[in-house]
């Protein structure tokens, strides 16, 4: 198919949450090529983080500057994908995914060859939206090749490989950067992604030349459904309440529960595999009851957050409940994803990347605000306490998701009733 525009747009009519058909045992090896294409983008995103010291001596700059390189990622990735899904919206999804996995690489090595961090943030920038491209692809794409009775589960294999960049990729790459230097996990990033160009051509279905083309007026038109927008607004506020605590579990977990800076990286270990968990089970779980599963975790978040900010002086418990944060707090994304794919029918890759947009935007609108709490009364307890009010929105989008789906669900069970009611009398007056 020549377009991405209409390749979930069958799938769309035919799924319905309300009456969902058994998923098939085994996923096709596209989606797990997929998940390694999100794996080495979540490891570039956080990798980052654990080498700015390195970086910032080596560059001759400040950490707040080279710190930039995260925040630039971050808005290339709100910006990226969207632009780049509207940009390349007459492009085969093989095509695209190949061409974004090939700029990945190549803004890796400008990173790894540049000691001018104007340009290195240039380069941060430029990956950033091939990462936004790839992700809002990769998501029709695997939600494409599982078929509608599997999409959630397959959005949550692609997004558990970004889960596990958090558990292995992230905390590898920062080893390996204090062991060979900064630019040797660019170098690595940028080989790895090479190498999955090769997978993606030969795993990922031709999809040109075989349907109409789709304008892009046409993909801004089917972004007119109100659910696609309280789906958005679910994504914003679920990570950016989880976020907003996490990105500062650091002071709390030392300041407030006593453990030694050494303790930290391991439990930040529990929440990654909590968050890899939770995405594979809601995943799961979600291509059966998809709005049981987006109110449990968006109300399990809450309770959570909230269990942190009044608990966070014990240890043992605190570590627990960051775990499980992981799990309920991102549980619910892939499900979110194949709501928005499905809500937005001929526009599936352009609502993907809106998705893509919404989880960064949240993150960093949350994760600013729980930064000015930190100066406050509240001290190191401020990002939890402001991530329980954020997640507590969560339950307002997808509470009304619920309820829309149970009056369309009633009214198709109302008409249903009526058409049979209507036959049997014609039946019968025609006897």
């Amino acid at each position: 198919m020549s377009t991405r525009g209409a390749t979930l747009h069958a799938p769309a009519e035919t799924v319905r949450a309300d009456n969902p058909q058994p998923p098939s045992a085994r996923l096709p090896l596209v989606v797990y090529v997929l998940a390694v294409g999100t794996f080495l983008m979540g490891t570039t995103e956080f990798v980052v983080a654990g080498l700015l010291p390195e970086i910032a001596v080596d560059l001759q700059v400040s950490v707040a500057r080279t710190g930039l390189m995260i925040t630039v990622f971050a808005v290339g990735m709100i910006v990226g994908a969207p632009l780049m899904a509207m940009l390349t919206l007459r492009l085969p999804q093989r095509l695209t995914l190949m061409l974004a996995l090939g700029v990945f690489a190549v803004g890796h090595v400008i990173v790894a060859l540049s000691s001018n961090v104007t340009l290195v943030l240039a380069a941060r920038f430029l990956t950033a939206i091939a990462t936004g491209a790839f992700w809002a692809v990769a998501n029709v794409a695997a939600a494409r090749a599982a078929g509608p009775a599997a999409s959630s589960r397959a959005l949550g294999l692609v997004g558990a490989g970004a889960m596990l960049a958090n558990v292995v990729g992230v905390p590898l790459g920062a080893f390996a950067g204090q062991l060979m230097g900064w630019r040797g996990p660019f170098w690595a990033l940028a080989a790895f992604a090479a190498a999955a160009v090769a997978l993606i051509a030969r795993t990922v279905p031709h999809d040109g030349g075989d349907q109409q083309a789709v304008s892009i007026r046409s993909e801004l038109t089917a972004l007119r459904s109100g659910r696609l927008w309280l789906v958005l607004a679910a994504c914003a506020t679920t990570t950016g309440g989880v976020l907003a605590a996490y990105s500062y579990i650091s002071p709390l977990l030392t300041g407030r529960s006593g453990l030694a800076s050494g303790i930290v990286p391991l439990v930040l270990v529990g929440f990654g595999l909590g968050a890899l968990a939770g995405s594979l089970v809601g995943g799961r779980l979600g291509d059966r009851r998809p709005h049981a599963v987006t109110l449990v975790a968006a109300a399990g978040a809450t309770l959570l957050l909230l269990a942190i900010s009044l608990l966070a002086g014990y240890a043992v418990p605190t570590i627990v409940l960051v775990a499980l944060l992981g799990f309920f707090g991102l549980g619910a994304n892939p499900v979110l994803m194949a709501m928005a794919v499905r809500f937005a029918r001929q526009a599936p890759v352009l609502a993907s990347a809106l998705t893509v947009s919404a989880f960064n935007l949240g993150t960093a609108i949350g994760s600013w605000i729980a930064g000015l709490t930190l100066d406050s009364g509240l001290g190191s307890t401020g990002p939890a306490v402001v991530g329980t009010a954020i997640a507590a929105l969560t339950l307002i989008p997808t509470t009304a998701l619920a309820l829309t789906q149970r009056r369309r669900s009633t009214a198709a069970a109302w008409a249903t009733t009526e058409a049979d009611a209507t036959q049997d009398r014609a039946s019968r007056t025609a006897g």
